[in-house]
């Protein structure tokens, strides 16, 4: 996850305003901690633990003035929940001043950190941002060249690692050659914004320009924009959990629309998995977009069974388990009337360790209702991720150590169905996407080399 954007406007007011406005248009990615860094004959920046909106004030303005500005809102992976893993990350040096943000998780962080640690490198946080912005500067200063220290850095990193990077008034946008998490830019004003999403572009009434290829850059430099091809790879693996789960339905990822995806795959696990039932019904917010389509194809009424507390955020990427249970009673509330006595299809997107379906699937019983059905808009995750998802042992994925059957026991469902890997990227292509796309976490298998993993070589 995480959510990474750059900004470059002739006035210097305005560019950490609009940075601003981004990330929070952006903040489903990431609710621990948010940043801004900006450049203005000297680098300043400005970062804090929670949403967008409790970090920054209107003061802080007044002191992050600048033409070029990137920011950052973080959910963690590699590196604890904690200040000092804000980002961006800030390296003086005599290269410059140099800021990252990165979206993504690196597979050799531990190998990358002890070798420059060697070189009696110092280090201040746990975080695989910190690798980066050290090899950048450190590349840098070999150079003396942006494109060539982006060579450098992508002929040594694996894993996943899209970055929007400051170099003194420099903005670049890049995107790691395989492909992993998305990026894209646009045109605001006099200016550009390069974002994860297309909705922060149009948030900030942008004309949305393209989508940053894997391996390429987008280097801003004094308000022109300019594309550098960094590096190929063999094979592209974006990952399919954007569509599922994580990016906003009213982005386009690579062309496709998100809601478009979510409402084919919804119509694809009607197919496959349809029930007699009173209603479909949608878990709020990530499951409404399938349900629609799954009520769409079983001529089934959609109707509301929960109502979300719109000021929790998600309890999928809250750091600590027993927040995430104790939020699930806050995060929603049953429609009594809705489902006393009645037989729901109760749609959702995924389900990684169980917690959340299963509460909620014992509130709707509690109010009444006759029967809940649970179907999932994607297949069982059954093996980690290494690439930036918070699923790091098979021990934790329920699909990794029980069937359906008694997956659909534990969570308390009168019956349960998953949309099956090829229903999956029938819907994909369905809504105009392609098969370049990272499978791991459904398949056990990975596009890059990951230790005592399967590696599915090209």
């Amino acid at each position: 996850m995480c959510g990474v954007v750059g900004i470059y406007h002739p006035d210097p007011k305005i560019s950490p305003r609009l940075a601003y406005y981004a990330l929070f248009s952006l903040q489903h990615r990431g609710q621990e901690s948010a940043g801004i860094a900006v450049y203005n004959s000297t680098l300043k920046y400005k970062k804090g633990m929670g949403l967008v909106t409790e970090v920054f004030s209107d003061d802080d303005f007044d002191l992050l003035a600048g033409k070029s500005v990137i920011g950052h809102v973080r959910y963690s992976t590699t590196g604890l929940s904690r200040i000092e893993n804000a980002q961006p990350f800030v390296v003086q040096s005599k290269a410059g001043s140099i800021a990252v943000a990165h979206n993504g998780n690196l597979v050799n962080y531990a190998q990358l950190r002890n070798e420059l640690e060697n070189e009696g490198r110092v280090f201040t946080t746990d975080s695989d941002t910190e690798v980066i912005a050290q090899l950048l500067s450190k590349f840098l200063l070999k150079t003396g060249d942006i494109v060539d220290a982006l060579v450098m850095l992508n002929n040594i990193l694996i894993g996943s690692y899209t970055l929007t990077l400051m170099v003194n008034d420099v903005v670049i946008g890049y995107r790691d050659p395989v492909g992993f998490k998305p990026l894209c830019i646009g045109e605001i004003d006099d200016g550009f914004v390069i974002c994860s999403e297309s909705c922060a572009v149009d948030a900030l009434g942008g004309r949305f320009l393209r989508d940053i290829r894997p391996g390429e850059a987008v280097i801003i430099k004094d308000g022109e924009s300019e594309f550098v091809q960094i590096a190929e790879s063999q094979r592209k693996a974006a990952c399919i959990f954007e569509y599922i789960y994580f990016a906003r339905p009213d982005s386009i990822i690579d062309g496709v629309s998100v809601y478009d995806a979510r409402t084919e795959m919804g119509k694809v696990l009607a197919r496959e998995s349809s029930v007699d039932a009173d209603y479909v019904s949608a878990v709020p917010d990530s499951g409404i977009t399938a349900a629609i389509g799954y009520a769409s194809e079983s001529r089934l009424p959609y109707m509301e069974s929960l109502i979300k507390n719109r000021y929790v955020g998600r309890t999928f990427i809250m750091p600590v388990q027993t927040l995430r249970e104790a939020s699930v009673r806050l995060k929603v509330n049953v429609v009594r009337g809705n489902v006393r006595g009645r037989s729901i299809v109760l749609v959702d997107d995924s389900i990684v360790r169980g917690t959340t379906s299963r509460r909620i699937i014992e509130m709707i019983k509690k109010a009444g209702a006759r029967e809940v059905h649970m179907r999932i808009g994607s297949p069982p995750i059954i093996a980690p991720c290494y690439f930036g998802i918070d699923m790091k042992t098979r021990e934790e994925l329920i699909a990794a150590n029980y069937s359906v059957e008694e997956i659909g026991k534990l969570l308390g469902a009168d019956s349960l169905a998953y949309l099956s890997l090829e229903g999956l990227l029938k819907a994909i292509r369905i809504a105009g996407g392609g098969k370049d796309y990272c499978l791991a976490c459904l398949t056990e298998r990975y596009p890059v080399p990951v230790p005592g993993e399967f590696y599915e070589s090209f």
